[in-house]
């Protein structure tokens, strides 16, 4: 009698081929040591699921033999792919397998090598130990979008407004520049600002607005000026597009100043950003002319005295 199988080694689940030596004519009963014959041919197939040996005993003419096989059964190896993972997309991650000696995964990825997820997935991690045995587990990574930031439309205003920049797309907002979201605040140059979201997830993006700040125009409403009461006088402003006086005043247009006053004009230029400034107009009023003598009435040849009444300057 001679048994033999494919394998005397094999792995926890596996089967080996038992396999008697041909003999004419012969029978053949296998065993396990201490039981009961459990098939007669001369090759069978066993699943065991511990280390067993296995009796053969070849019949030929009334006369009989026997021969063992031992089948060593190896454990399989306990293979952890490692923890469940969430990410936000655009993050890298690393797999690593232990409980083995070698690992493989599925989805192109190589143990212990970063790698960038675009989806959540569920990869499995081949473990084979140094018996050859193998076992598999599995990890899912999930895969968290970016959310979608927008810090608004780009603004453009006058020097020294005030504006408020407000982020939109997720929960927090953080931005540069000593920006707080959705206070006021005085830009004092053109500048483009960057807002960082956040959403629930703890997944950043961002995105920017320019906030471009235009100078004030330099308006000048003209020199001071004096004049006579009832003479006609013609303020214009310069330095702007658009001019708007006080006191009922038209740009350009003659009037007669009553009293000395001073005059404001509010200049604005094409980005429609203004600024003032002011000219004093003082009016002089006329002296009073009375012409008087010491005698209305004289004769030929005689002299009168014309006096007129004292004005002070």
């Amino acid at each position: 009698a001679d048994a033999s199988s494919s394998s005397a080694t094999i792995c926890t689940g596996a089967s080996a081929i038992l396999t008697a030596t041909s003999v004419s004519g012969a029978s053949y009963a296998w065993e396990i040591i201490g039981g009961s014959t459990f098939s007669t041919s001369s090759s069978v197939s066993v699943s065991p699921s511990s280390t067993t040996t296995y009796v053969l005993t070849v019949n030929k003419d009334g006369c009989s033999s026997t021969d063992q096989v031992t089948i060593t059964v190896n454990d399989l190896p306990t293979v952890d792919a490692g923890s469940d993972q969430t990410v936000c997309e655009g993050t890298s991650v690393t797999l690593s397998g232990s409980g083995a000696s070698s690992y493989a995964w599925n989805n192109s990825v190589t143990n212990g090598v970063a790698f960038t997820p675009s989806a959540t997935t569920t990869y499995t991690v081949t473990g084979t130990d140094a018996n050859g045995c193998e076992n598999t587990d599995q990890v899912t990574v999930t895969v968290n979008p970016l959310p979608t930031i927008d810090a608004g439309s780009n603004q453009m205003v006058c020097d020294g407004d005030q504006i408020s920049l407000s982020g939109s797309g997720s929960s927090s907002y953080s931005w540069d520049n000593g920006v707080t979201d959705g206070l006021s605040f005085t830009p004092s140059v053109t500048t483009t600002y960057t807002v960082t979201g956040t959403d629930a997830n703890g997944c950043s993006a961002t995105d920017q607005v320019t906030v471009t700040v235009n100078p004030l125009p330099t308006v000048y409403a003209g020199a001071d000026q004096t004049v006579c009461a009832g003479t006609s006088v013609i303020l214009s402003g310069t330095g702007a597009v658009s001019y708007l006086w006080d006191n009922g005043i038209t740009d350009n247009t003659a009037f007669i100043a009553s009293t000395t006053t001073t005059y404001t004009v509010t200049g604005t230029d094409g980005n429609g950003c203004s600024a003032t400034d002011q000219v004093t107009l003082t009016v002089n009023d006329l002296p009073i002319a009375d012409a008087s003598s010491s005698s209305a009435t004289i004769c030929t040849g005689a002299s009168a005295i014309l006096t007129a009444t004292s004005v002070s300057g």
